[in-house]
């Protein structure tokens, strides 16, 4: 019988090779004349590029283990490595807890972070958004003991009333203690605001005394309605800290249209084959519909300044759309407009600038603050020259689907395109756009204030 550390490398490497069945990956983001292309076989990510490719139609498998990392043979081996390898696989995924020691001991921290990313990224748009305000540490640490709250919250058994409430207490006390910080953090123009702010938020309706008060009465209702308000409450104060961008661009990107905060983007999609859309509530069926997306610039203000750009300029406005399995891409609108490439803009999780021309390798560990593995995410294509650069015009909208991602319920290409901005209204719409389908106009409709056009563009692309 092999030792228990053979038996756990291989099945650590086992894990790190399987990805989900239920879909073909060969069809991912591929249909003939749709600008993507492919890596090899073995790679697991997939590739979104402003360019026509011809793709095969064969399967991808899991790649092989290298027989050198199993001493152990003979089919009775192999089929008990597969049930430890199953047991371990279900055990870490429905317990919190660590298995004997395993994962600490067999599993390094690159892998680990695939285990439970639930943890680390965020699973909405707006929580996303949230995280991303680059905000004063205080308002930080208020955030973080919402968050915390949120997840003890959801849990579908009883609720740790006692941990939720020691978490509000923690909350509170910092919001005291700290709030000349808080306050001075805000420009002096905006400081009647956010006072009014930090008002409701220590005692309003909303707030957390109102919160504590909820948690002690064990009212669900009560609390989720008070939580949500004074999450709602940290991030409207935070926006107001943060007045630009907390980190200066690179010299040789000066040059480019940025967006030095957020944005609101209004797109008006319309049917072209005469169908309707449905609403989500049940509502009228419609010929058109509404779609709005924020656009992030303080983790990538080159990409969302660029988009913001075309945007104004009307560049979308008539624009046709494909459906692929898992996005929404626009037509490569190459001599429509003119337009830059701008470079890979990736704001790794716990930095305080973006990388640029680099992607993120989730395996060593790096996650994006505004990462894909999101329902309604809004990125750039890859231009078709070089994976190093976005492409000058097709964005697209990432339809994330849990059953098509990793072990660790990551997208495969997390970390390797420009995510912007997320679909923050209308994301029922986006599983109902086919092919053909129109953009009969798009709209800048807050942020325009804050979207910084240079006198001369850099109008060179790779």
């Amino acid at each position: 019988m092999a030792s228990l550390l053979s038996l756990s490398t291989v099945v650590s490497h086992r894990i790190l090779s399987l990805h989900p069945p239920p879909l073909n990956r060969s069809l991912l983001f591929v249909k003939p004349k749709l600008p993507f292309s492919r890596t090899v076989s073995r790679d697991l990510r997939m590739r979104l590029h402003s360019q026509t490719t011809n793709y095969g139609d064969k399967e991808h498998k899991p790649s092989s283990i290298d027989s050198k990392l199993n001493p152990l043979e003979g089919a009775g081996t192999k089929n008990l490595e597969k049930v430890v390898a199953t047991i371990l696989i279900l055990a870490q995924v429905w317990s919190p807890l660590p298995l004997f020691g395993l994962d600490s001991a067999y599993i390094s921290p690159a892998e680990a972070v695939l285990y439970s990313p639930d943890t680390k990224v965020p699973r909405s748009g707006e929580l996303a958004l949230r995280r991303a305000i680059p905000a004063n540490p205080n308002m930080k640490t208020i955030q973080a003991c919402h968050s915390t709250r949120l997840f003890t919250f959801w849990i579908p058994q009883r609720k740790p009333y006692g941990t939720m409430e020691s978490n509000v207490k923690k909350a509170l006390k910092v919001a005291i203690d700290d709030k000349d910080s808080i306050l001075a953090s805000i420009p002096a123009d905006l400081r009647d605001k956010g006072s009014e702010l930090y008002a409701s938020l220590v005692d309003g309706k909303g707030g957390l005394q109102a919160l504590i008060e909820s948690i002690r009465y064990q009212d669900p209702d009560k609390v989720s309605i008070r939580l949500a308000s004074s999450l709602d409450t940290v991030a409207e104060m935070e926006l107001l800290q943060a007045s630009g961008l907390s980190f200066l661009l690179p010299q040789q990107y000066l040059n480019y249209p940025r967006l030095a905060g957020r944005g609101t983007v209004e797109i008006t999609i319309e049917k072209a084959d005469g169908s309707t859309f449905q609403a989500e509530s049940g509502g009228d069926q419609r010929k058109s519909a509404t779609i709005q997306v924020v656009i992030d610039g303080y983790s990538a203000p080159l990409t969302a300044g660029n988009f913001a750009k075309l945007v104004t300029s009307g560049a979308y406005d008539g624009a046709k759309l494909n459906t692929v399995n898992q996005a929404v891409i626009t037509e490569d609108g190459s001599g429509k407009v003119e337009s830059v490439s701008v470079p890979l803009e990736v704001m790794p999780s716990g930095q305080f600038e973006p990388l640029y021309r680099t992607p993120l390798s989730v395996q060593d560990g790096e996650l994006p603050v505004l990462p894909l593995s999101v329902y309604g995410a809004v990125a750039m294509a890859h231009s078709e020259n070089s994976e190093e650069y976005s492409s000058p015009y097709q964005f697209f909208f990432y339809l994330y689907d849990k059953r098509n991602s990793g072990l660790g319920g990551l997208s495969f290409d997390e970390g390797q395109f420009s995510v912007f901005g997320y679909t923050t209204a209308g994301r029922d719409i986006l599983g109902q756009i086919k092919t053909g389908d129109i953009i009969k106009s798009a709209k800048l409709i807050e942020g325009q204030d804050r979207l910084i056009l240079p006198a001369q563009n850099n109008s060179s692309s790779t």
